[in-house]
């Protein structure tokens, strides 16, 4: 059984930066890809950025392209998101996202295993 677990969300000023992380823990061999996906109140789940996990290859969705960067540490098992720049509009719920898929994907439906979530509120 694979857990996905956030941390780092938290209020912050806009213009400001964030980072988070994404520890995996229990069989990871199989996972090829991982992600990050946002979601605010009373929208659907949105993909912000996706790394593969062998060569680092990344998307971005244009709405954060410049302003975040997804990165990978294998050894750890960790996947962090990098935030600069904060906007009012980046507030929600923030996901790290898993999957042994081999296509990289900004698509919900296209990860198995999701974490619980953390909360970035970008506000004055």
């Amino acid at each position: 059984q694979l857990q996905l677990v956030e941390s780092g969300g938290e209020l912050v000023q806009p213009g400001g930066s964030l980072r988070l992380s994404c520890k995996a823990s229990g069989f990871t061999g199989d996972l090829v890809k991982g992600a990050w996906f946002r979601q605010a109140p009373g929208k659907e789940r949105e993909g912000l950025a996706s790394i593969r996990r062998r060569d680092g290859t990344t998307e971005y969705a244009d709405s954060v392209k410049g302003r975040f960067a997804i990165r990978r540490d294998n050894a750890l098992n960790m996947v962090y998101l990098q935030m600069n720049s904060l906007k009012p509009e980046d507030t929600g719920v923030y996901y790290c996202a898993a999957d042994p898929g081999p296509f990289l994907s900004l698509q919900p439906d296209d990860y198995k295993y999701y974490g619980q979530g953390t909360q970035v509120t970008v506000s004055s």
